[in-house]
């Protein structure tokens, strides 16, 4: 060989060098675009055929559940889904490669029985190359091209430089991966916390078969549907919350945020900075910007409990975001708009209010478009047992064992007038609990905290229970004796087949309190 020809493959060589440097950093620069693995694979596979010289590029991809190796990236290919084309284990070279894990560079395609040619864009008398794309230790696809026949000479080099490119193309994979198998854990989390939220303030939780409360159940299914204020009407602890709840997430606006505020735990100056947000040194202590619970629940449903409790200055503040849907920030000038649903609490006589001047009367028309009257506890006793029962499974879920209620601890709750509704109900069970070693809650345990047993026949006509019933203990036994009786002693003897001094001698033991009728 000449001088001339050894300086001619030299300055070739290094154009060839230089041509791929530049190559590789026109693929590094495409594959920090965007994490869109199959839209920066095809840009991948154009700056090789642009730069490199490498035509008809293919990259496949192991498919997790198969095994096959599918292809996802083809340069040149416009009329067939790459989505249908795929190779199974050991089938054509691109399982050459796999079975292998090393590169097959083929001098002319049609000396390799092997070649399948699915995707019909190669040419038979081409050389062709193909490498493995390494993730970790493992491999998870192959890169493939085809270069010019003038390239022959060339081939391990193109070879080793499109190892080069696989492993960049690796990085990529597997950052990808991560990305996606992240955005599917973060994707499961959601839908569960989804279902978790849905099946916590979902129908199922408020318990009620009465006439009442089934009323109340129409009401929320069908006002959940709309965007309309919604005023919940009710005695303290009886389940306003739970229903303010239930209707955010069976609504429309359940993917949107739920605030909630108690209106009558701030003072006036601190509630409307904190229903309106304030700006960076609106007031001492104002050190940032803050968005108030509208702002933050805009798109949701903002839930103002107690709103009876809000002073008339601050009513005129809160009348401005019902009627217009826009607000102030306090220090602020700018208007901000909000698209909030306003669902609002008070057990207190709003019509008094409005009647005494405490509370405005426009404000009240603005809360009151759908009212929702929740009844008290003592206005659907039938619902005892069942809520009964569903509290002491909550609360056995928190204390880690099962608890049951026993037929005389049922009774005595079923004669109490539970000043203090569902609320009281579940303390005086959760006291019970607490009482209980063995996880039963019986007669002796409801009176440990403080119930006393009620046998007032103001509830009206008595139920007739059967005095021969296995299940009834003597005390039991008795009072329903005495209740059928009209709390006439001898009466009650006779049907329990007893003396006067009999029953009398089991009043005074068993510690049941005589009515006088």
């Amino acid at each position: 060989m000449d001088i001339y020809s050894r300086d001619t493959g030299l300055r070739r060589r290094n154009e060839q060098l230089e041509a791929q440097l530049d190559t590789l950093f026109q693929v590094s620069q495409v594959l920090s675009r965007s994490l869109n693995l199959k839209e920066t694979l095809a840009g991948v596979l154009s700056a090789l055929h642009e730069g490199g010289g490498l035509e008809r590029g293919m990259v496949t991809l192991a498919d997790p559940e198969t095994g096959d190796q599918q292809v996802v990236a083809v340069h040149g290919l416009r009329t067939v889904r790459t989505e249908d084309i795929r190779y199974g284990p050991g089938e054509g070279v691109v399982g050459m490669v796999m079975e292998a894990g090393d590169s097959v560079v083929l001098a002319r395609i049609s000396e390799e029985p092997r070649f399948r040619g699915k995707l019909g864009i190669y040419d038979s008398e081409g050389p062709f190359v193909g490498v493995p794309i390494r993730v970790g230790h493992g491999i998870a696809g192959v890169l493939a091209a085809q270069p010019s026949s003038d390239e022959r000479s060339h081939l391990k080099d193109l070879g080793r430089f499109l190892e080069m490119v696989a492993n960049v193309i690796g990085q990529s994979v597997r950052l990808s991966r991560e990305v996606e198998q992240e955005r599917q854990e973060l994707t499961d989390e959601r839908d569960q916390l989804r279902r978790t939220v849905r099946a916590q303030y979902g129908f199922d939780n408020i318990i009620g078969h009465t006439q009442p409360m089934r009323r109340v159940f129409e009401q929320v299914r069908q006002v959940a549907k709309w965007n309309t204020t919604v005023l919940i009407r009710g005695e303290t602890g009886t389940g306003k919350e739970l229903i303010a709840n239930a209707i955010h997430y069976n609504s429309p606006r359940a993917r949107g945020a739920f605030i909630k505020l108690n209106c009558a735990s701030l003072p006036e100056n601190l509630l409307e900075s904190e229903l309106f947000g304030h700006e960076k040194g609106a007031f001492t202590g104002a050190m940032t910007q803050k968005k108030g619970r509208f702002e933050q629940a805009d798109g949701g449903t903002i839930f103002l409990d107690e709103i009876g409790e809000v002073s008339a200055a601050f009513q005129a503040k809160l009348l401005r975001v019902l009627q217009e849907g826009e607000l102030e920030r306090v220090g602020g000038t700018r208007t901000i708009k909000i698209d909030v649903r306003i669902v609002a609490a008070t057990h207190r006589d709003l019509e008094g209010d409005v009647a005494n001047g405490k509370f405005r009367e426009d404000l009240y028309y603005r809360l009151n478009v759908m009212p929702i009257y929740l009844p008290a506890l003592r206005e659907r006793m039938e619902d005892i047992p069942d809520i009964a029962r569903f509290l002491a499974g909550k609360l056995g879920q928190q204390q880690g064992r099962e608890l049951e209620l026993t037929d005389s601890a049922l009774r005595i709750l079923m004669h109490h007038d539970w000043p203090g509704n569902v609320r009281e109900l579940e303390n005086c069970l959760e006291r019970a609990a607490v009482m209980s070693e063995d996880g039963t809650i019986d007669r002796d345990s409801i009176l440990l905290t403080g119930i006393e047993e009620n046998v007032s026949a103001s509830r009206g006509p008595t139920r007739e229970v059967d005095l021969d019933d296995p299940d009834l203990d003597e005390r039991e036994r008795v009072i329903a004796a005495l209740e059928q009786a009209g709390w006439v002693q001898a009466k009650a003897a006779r049907l329990l087949g007893m003396t006067p001094r009999q029953i009398a001698y089991r009043i005074q033991t068993l510690n049941i309190k005589v009515r006088q009728i």
